[in-house]
């Protein structure tokens, strides 16, 4: 199938390492332009080296940290400096820390929005005019399995992922005649690094193996393992495309089942 996105420019936020990179690596297939960006500079250098000499399409790679406006700025502003324009936009971020909400201080939550949700309002603001004025663009929101049910000891994630997902339903009625789409993606218990620190974490908090953990979560979820995060990315890259353009205000998840909503 072509996803009739070959030659469009895409930002995908937090792409040195985990679903970033497995969607970075998938757009890349598809024959689009990246700009990708990360906290880390040699990861993300790594990372878009690797990219660039499997698919042949034109990286950018620049560092920045995506909780502050200044390093957003500065990252999208190089990417519409190089490319010109920026169709395609995934926001992405790290998780915020594990803990119940006795344990989380003001501190915890400031961060955690600044994370979460003004980044993603932040990137947004900054390449939707260009989107609008030439009447095509694709918003894609990672975001998390913990917005349709909330997962244990993930007070931050399941609250801020939440105002999320309300943001992006506002935002996709307010730009769908524009021609610009606005969904959220919500990734499942995944094999990422990111899933063994949660895994190590709530095994050290109950005395049992990190393995122990994600056993329970491969019997909660029905295809009784964590997904992979090409499996991710292969829908990503479809919602961002030509394809999908009457699709825009949805919240899909990728969990093997594990969301037990009707919708």
């Amino acid at each position: 199938m072509d996803l009739g996105i070959q030659g469009k420019v895409a930002l995908v936020a937090a792409s040195s390492q985990g679903l970033g990179l497995a969607v970075a690596e998938e757009l890349a297939a598809e024959g689009a332009r990246l700009v990708m960006c990360a906290r880390g500079e040699d990861a993300l250098r790594t990372a878009c080296e690797s990219i660039a000499e499997r698919s042949g399409v034109e990286v950018l790679g620049i560092a920045g940290d995506l909780s502050q406006h200044a390093d957003i700025e500065r990252i999208v502003y190089a990417g519409i400096d190089r490319f010109g324009q920026i169709d395609i936009l995934v926001t992405n971020s790290g998780g915020p820390p594990t803990g119940v909400f006795e344990g989380l201080s003001r501190e915890d939550w400031e961060a955690a929005v600044g994370g979460l949700l003004y980044s993603v309002i932040d990137l947004t603001r900054s390449v939707l005019p260009g989107m609008k004025e030439r009447g095509w663009g694709r918003i894609l929101n990672v975001t998390s399995i913990a917005a349709k049910q909330p997962v244990e000891n993930l007070m931050l994630s399941n609250s801020i992922r939440a105002a999320v997902t309300g943001f992006a339903k506002t935002l996709a009625n307010e730009v769908a005649a524009y021609g610009v789409t606005v969904n959220n993606i919500l990734p499942g218990y995944t094999a990422t690094d990111r899933v063994e620190e949660l895994a190590r974490t709530l095994g050290d908090r109950e005395g049992v193996e990190a393995a122990d953990v994600k056993a329970r979560w491969e019997s909660e979820i029905p295809m009784r393992r964590l997904g992979r995060p090409d499996e991710f990315a292969a829908l990503a890259a479809f919602l961002v495309s030509e394809r999908a353009g009457y699709i825009t205000g949805s919240s899909i998840t990728v969990d093997g089942g594990w969301v037990r909503s009707v919708i």
